[in-house]
Formats: C-alpha cells, structure tokens, sequence
C-alpha cells in the first residue's frame, strides 16, 4: 500500500506488488525479468460509505522460456486481479447477487444507493457471465409452462421434483424441445405434466422408459370445468326450483281503486334475461342471434373455418357456440350476473312494502348502510313497477314479495366440488334441494364424490369402472371429459395411483411470475432462465 486518496465521495487506495519471481501464466516458468509497468484501476466494495477504487501498479515480465507462446506476460495477484478485470472479486460477487435478484434497472438503482458505480447492462452482462449451476441425474421429472408473454409466447419449466430444485428452461411449450431434452437424459424414470397434449407426445417420443403421471391438480381442474358446462346447461332447472308464486292478497278498496284508475305492468326483474323496459338485453339477444346463426350452418353441413368466416367471428367463439349443449348453457353468465343491488334488495322490498316509495329516501338509506351505486341504479330497480308515462298513483302499488335469489353457476359448482363434510348447512340444504330438482346434477355430485374418493384413495385401477358409469348418464358434459381421459388413459392412472405430482412445479412458476415483475417485462429468455437456475 503506498498511499490513500479521498476525493468526492472516492476513495483511492494506491498499491504495487514487489514480490518476485513471478510464474508466466502461459508455461507457469518463474521471471525475474521486468519488462515493463502499468497502472490498472479495480472497483471495489464501497469503503466508510465512499466508492472505492484500487490503483495497482502492475508489472510485465519477460517469459524467460524460448518454446512458450507467450513473449510477455502481466503479474495476477491472488484474490485481487484475475485478467481483463474490472473489479474484484468481492465487488464482482455482490453485483452478481444485485444481478440475480433485481436484474438490470432496479439492480443499478440499488447499487447506487449502496455508493457502487455500475450501469444496468453491464449487470446484464455480468448475470449471462454466471456459469449454469452443475447438472446431475434426475430420476423423476416435472414439467410445466409458464406464459412469458400470456396469450403469445410460452417456456417450459423442468424440475427434479426429489431435490426439489429447476432444471432447465424451455422455449416454447411444443413436444420436440422437451423430447431432445428428455433424449440426453435416459435416467429419467418418472414424468408429471399436466394433460397438455404436446408434453404427452414429447415425453413418449423422448423417454419411452418413462412412466408418465398426469398431474392430480389438473385432473380435478378438467373435472370442474366438465360439470360447470353440465351446470349451465340444467340452470333452467334450478332456476325453476327457487322460484315460487308471488303471494296473492286480497286488495284493500283503495288499491282496487288504484289499480283501475292506473294500468300496473307485471314485475320484470331489471337484472336478468330482459332490460328495465322489459326487452332481451342486448348481449342475450347477441348471444341468442349467434348461436342460432352456427347451430343453423353446422347443420347445412358447413365447417367451422367456413362458419367463421361468413359470420367475422374468432374461431374459439365458432367452437364455443358449436359445442354448447344448449343456449341456456351460453346464457347462464349472461343471465346471472352479479348486480351491485344484489345484497339490497331484501331490504328494499321490506321498505317498499312498509310504504316508503321516495327514491331518494331508499337511495340514502342504502347509502349508509355501505351502497356505493348511484340513485340511478335504484331508479332502474323500481321503474317496471309502474308503465312509462302513466299518471302516478296516489298510492303505488307494492312490488311482488322477492323469490328466493338463484344461485350462480359458480356457487353451485363449488358446492358440488366441496366435501360434503365442508359445506355450511345453508350451503348443504340448497345444495340437496338442487339434486332433488334436477336428476342429472344429481349424478354429477355422485360422479364428483366417487372420482374424488379414487384421488384420495390412489385407486387409479377404478377409473375404467367410473367412466362406465359417466356414459352410463345422459351428461354430455361429462362425456366429454371421458373421451379426453380415454387419450390419456395410462398417465390418468398413474395419476390417480400415485403420490407424485407438479405441485412443486406450480409453486416455482409462482416464483418465476415473481421474477418476471421484477424484472419490469424487459429480460430475454436467457436472462430469465438465468435467474430461475442460480436462485432459490
């Protein structure tokens, strides 16, 4: 060391090296010959809160043997230089660690709150510099996707699910990536994937040794979704059985008068199939339109790229009308959709009836009970009490007594995915009271009960059994899904038979959607995959 220099906000420590001989870094034969000096400059870790800067005074030696390539060579000095370097290595380790968790901007930023100087691609740069860590044989294998861009681009996450740790990182999601993969890795015993086709085709093609798991999660997902289409499809069905008729009483002399004096229209729900004015809202009467529009070409016999063009529609809208059971299937959401009143309307019938009708009044009423809606939406509830531009009454007349409110398809397929032991009794009883009106969402809480005893049990050998008894039923729906499952019967099996699965693969797709917003959407694949591999 021969001096220290601090100079706005630097720390300058001045050093050379006096030791001799030093070895050629070519033949490694030792020099006494000095053929020359430089100065190099090294950052270093902040030093008392100031940015630190070694100035080392390097010398270069003559290789004194004849056969070495090298006809010079400059001395290293263990723990602080290394060739071509910038930093030192304890510098070079914390921005390493900067780099890998915050990546380029955020990790520049946070730098220069620690008083270090660097710039955001050279993080960049020092991050793609990270050797992978080091492989090893993996005997059983999760694969999953993950969207870099959702909707657009996609990358396959590998993880040995026995030391719990990523793998590789895949571009794309299609069968050959993970084939080749799979290819140099024949100690490969066990696959868990999801039912995704692609990574079915891949493992087979790529690991024929391998025993194929289709993911527990994903099976009870296809499974849910098989019996929300069977829910929208008998909604009318439920609907039916929480209706009841309006109850009748005999009118006083003042109301018979009323009602003569004014023409009353029926009550028309605001929020439902039709508007205030008593018409189909407009998406049902679009919804209604289109589906009779494909329903009528798939009959004539045309094909759904055909249809999609005639019609200007998606091709996932052309299927979707396609495949629907019935229009009460594609309707169901349309129809019940949650309304801001929905928690209100107990009470405003109860004031309606008790004789209070001033909009405004209800409006605050509501208001301090936590209603965030406008007077407008309360207007609209109460405006098919009365006909458009008819004399008000003196009295107007009181709304029917409010039907039991139907649940929405959701609600009720959480029901029926729900243990039965797990269920409130409210939940229980409307519950029971929806499979004694509909016999067919009957057998699909039977068929739910019995697939979730097979997961619980790992009695995959049952599943052939279950499926019979599924296409034994009228449930479209679920037909379906047994077809799907059939393609794939092997790996539903195992499924079902065995403790593996891709929870773990879920759980660092997590931790990568981490990694992606933190990086701002701005880091490539190979920065990404970097950040996946070296962190924990």
């Amino acid at each position: 060391m021969e001096s220290i220099k601090l100079t706005a906000g630097t720390v300058t420590l001045r050093a050379s090296c006096q030791t001799l001989p030093a070895r050629c870094t070519r033949c490694g034969m030792p020099s006494w010959r000095v053929h020359g000096r430089y100065a190099r400059r090294l950052a270093d870790a902040p030093l008392g809160g100031a940015f630190a800067v070694i100035e080392l005074t390097v010398r270069r030696f003559k290789c004194l043997n004849p056969l070495c390539p090298a006809v010079s060579f400059a001395e290293q000095v263990p723990g602080l230089t290394s060739p071509h370097a910038r930093y030192t290595p304890l510098l070079r380790s914390v921005l390493e660690s900067i780099a890998l968790c915050l990546a380029g901007r955020p990790g520049a930023r946070l730098a220069a709150a620690l008083k270090i100087r660097v710039a955001k691609d050279t993080l960049l740069n020092l991050l793609r510099a990270i050797p992978d860590p080091p492989t090893s044989e993996v005997r059983v294998l999760g694969v999953d996707d993950f969207a870099l861009r959702k909707g657009d681009t996609y990358a396959t996450l590998l993880v040995d699910l026995e030391a719990r740790r990523p793998l590789d990182v895949l571009a794309g999601r299609d069968a050959e990536p993970l084939a080749a993969w799979l290819r140099d890795h024949p100690e490969v015993e066990i696959i868990c994937r999801d039912r995704a086709g692609a990574y079915a085709e891949g493992a087979r093609s790529g690991a024929p040794q391998a025993q194929q798991v289709a993911d527990g999660w994903h099976l009870w997902r296809n499974l849910a979704e098989a019996v929300e289409k069977a829910v929208g499809a008998h909604h009318a069905c439920i609907r039916a059985a929480f209706a009841f008729p309006p109850v009748i009483e005999e009118a006083s002399e003042e109301t018979r008068v009323t009602a003569e004096a004014v023409e009353v229209v029926p009550f028309i729900p605001p929020d439902g199939a039709l508007d205030v004015t008593g018409k189909p809202r407009r998406l049902v009467a679009r919804t209604t339109e289109r589906y009779e529009a494909v329903q009528k070409r798939l009959s004539a016999g045309m094909s759904l790229a055909a249809i999609r063009r005639e019609l200007r529609l998606d091709h996932s809208t052309v299927r979707r009308f396609a495949r629907a059971q019935s229009l009460d299937e594609l309707l169901v959401k349309a129809i019940n959709r949650n309304s801001i009143l929905d928690a209100y309307k107990s009470y405003l019938h109860r004031r309606w009836n008790e004789g209070c009708h001033d909009i405004p009044q209800l409006h605050r009423e509501l208001r301090e009970q936590g209603f965030s809606g406008d007077i407008q939406c309360v207007r609209r509830y109460f405006r098919p009490f009365k006909k458009p531009h008819s004399p008000r009454p003196r009295q107007p007349p009181a709304p029917p007594p409010e039907p039991r409110p139907t649940p929405k398809p959701r609600r009720i397929v959480r029901w029926i995915m729900t243990p039965p032991g797990h269920l409130a009794d409210a939940d229980a009883a409307e519950l029971k009271e929806i499979r004694a009106a509909c016999p067919h969402l009957d057998a699909v809480a039977r068929h739910v009960r019995d697939f979730a005893d097979m997961m619980r049990d790992l009695r995959g050998d049952l599943l052939p059994d279950w499926m019979e008894r599924v296409l034994g039923d009228d449930l479209p729906a679920l037909h379906s899904l047994v077809t799907g499952l059939r393609r794939d019967q092997d790996a539903v099996v195992a499924g079902l038979s065995s403790s593996w699965s891709s929870g773990q693969v879920e759980g660092h797709v997590t931790r990568i959607k981490l990694l992606k917003r933190k990086g701002y959407g701005r880091a490539n694949l190979d920065l990404l995959r970097k950040r996946v591999l070296l962190t924990t």
